[in-house]
């Protein structure tokens, strides 16, 4: 199947985009939305600038992701104006005219300073929502950040235009394809650096580009859920690689994760089959009305029972769930909604008016409370790990015999497993993004 065209899906995602905005000026009592797309960030005593992250309201208009500066206006009734920062500068590469698929719908006005944008801004500022960080603030106009608007343009983010999904899938194809060159150099005997190198030239994406810093964890680094240090070195005996890694287009992000073994037949590849296994069951569960919480729960005892299979569990998946052994080796969250941002907003989210759904108890770092619904996306990352600082807990609270630690032993060299998709809820079946990417490898 051809991927969609972002250029004939672009005029509807603006359609929506509009619509939206009058709903959230009507809701917080303004007459304009203002979106700077933000201002470069510098080291404290210093004149260099941090690497540039555009306001994600602002490329959810236009697919602009490296111009400081600019503003995104809309007032009910009219186009939505775009004012382009073109500036006079022999330091930096001076960002090209806007052109492609999104320009014919915007109105463009090309500025040379900042300040310019001043009188091309409606007013007064008070009857403004302005959407971003303070920095941003030119002149009189300071973002508000009205929360009965940014309620309802989060909530309303939740869910996806086709435009987005274009967007995402193309995403998926660029780290699929890095994924898989990953893999070639771990298997080649790379370092987890070079391994890092490999990834980034075959996404063609260095790592200000790629939507976060890559995770590349060779043997018991896996064990650290963002381990980013990469050893400049390959390790003496190559046991297991983890590597948690994505891409971005336009603006939208993939975030991806794969674990491999170094002996295809092993202990360790088995348990990783197990993990896949499951996770697909999990991905296959991201249906209309599904409770994320519960997802997450069921999670836990799907990987309890693997470990209990694997002989690390000497008790049930109930039991350790229900005594806080599971958090031992599944310590993180199920996963997160995705879009814009790669942990996107409104997972907690009550309704559009505000309001937050709680976590379950004793799962502090789950990510998404709401229940799933069409047009959602998110991640599903299931885990396993062996990280001692958390066993050592295990011990401490008096649930030592509910663990084999021979077997944790055994596996302690490897680190972990954690494989991720990224899946769209559906009307009826979930479409997961990710796999039929790698298909196309």
């Amino acid at each position: 199947m051809r991927p969609a065209d972002p250029a004939t899906l672009y005029p509807q995602h603006l359609a929506v985009l509009c619509a939206r905005a009058d709903e959230a000026l009507s809701r917080s009592g303004h007459d304009h939305l203002l979106i700077p797309s933000g201002r470069r960030h510098y080291q404290v005593f210093d004149d260099r600038d941090y690497p540039f992250a555009v306001n994600p309201h602002f490329k959810h208009w236009v697919p602009l992701t490296q111009v400081t500066d600019s503003w995104l206006v809309y007032t009910p009734g009219q186009r939505p104006k775009l004012v382009y920062l073109q500036p006079f500068d022999y330091w930096h590469v001076v960002p090209e005219a806007p052109s492609g698929w999104w320009v014919e719908h915007v109105d463009v006005h090309v500025i040379r300073t900042p300040e310019e944008a001043l009188p091309l801004l409606p007013g007064p500022p008070s009857r403004c929502a302005i959407l971003g960080e303070a920095q941003s603030t030119l002149g009189a106009y300071q973002p508000n950040n009205p929360p009965a608007a940014l309620d309802y343009l989060h909530y309303q983010r939740s869910y996806k235009t086709p435009y987005e999904l274009a967007l995402m899938r193309q995403a998926q194809r660029i780290a699929a394809h890095a994924h898989r060159a990953a893999e070639r150099a771990f298997r080649a005997g790379a370092s987890e650096f070079d391994i890092h190198l490999a990834y980034c030239a075959a996404a063609r994406q260095d790592a200000t580009e790629v939507p976060y810093q890559n995770i590349v964890a060779l043997n018991e680094h896996g064990a650290v859920l963002h381990y980013t240090q990469l050893d400049r070195d390959p390790p003496a005996e190559r046991r297991s690689f983890l590597i948690d890694a994505g891409a971005s287009c336009c603006g939208y992000a993939a975030d991806i994760t794969r674990t491999y073994a170094a002996d295809p037949g092993g202990e360790f590849q088995a348990m990783i089959d197990a993990v896949d296994a499951a996770q697909q069951a999990m991905c296959a569960a991201v249906r209309a009305g599904a409770d994320y919480r519960q997802l997450h729960v069921d999670a836990h005892l799907a990987l309890m029972g693997i470990l209990r299979e694997f002989g690390v569990l000497r008790v049930s998946p109930e039991a350790a769930l229900a005594t806080g052994v599971s958090a031992a080796f599944f310590p993180h969250g199920l996963g997160h909604p995705i879009g814009l941002q790669v942990h996107d907003v409104a997972g907690f989210a009550a309704s559009d008016r505000g309001g937050t759904i709680e976590r379950p108890p004793g799962h502090p770092y789950l990510r998404m409370t709401r229940v799933l619904e069409p047009g959602m996306v998110v991640t599903i990352e299931p885990g396993i790990y062996f990280i001692d600082l958390l066993l050592d807990e295990v011990k401490a609270n008096g649930h030592a015999d509910a663990v084999d630690w021979a077997r944790v032993d055994f596996f302690r060299p490897y680190g972990g497993i954690r494989i991720e998709d990224n899946v769209l809820c559906t009307g009826d079946a979930p479409e997961n993004l990710t796999r039929p990417a790698f298909v196309a490898q």
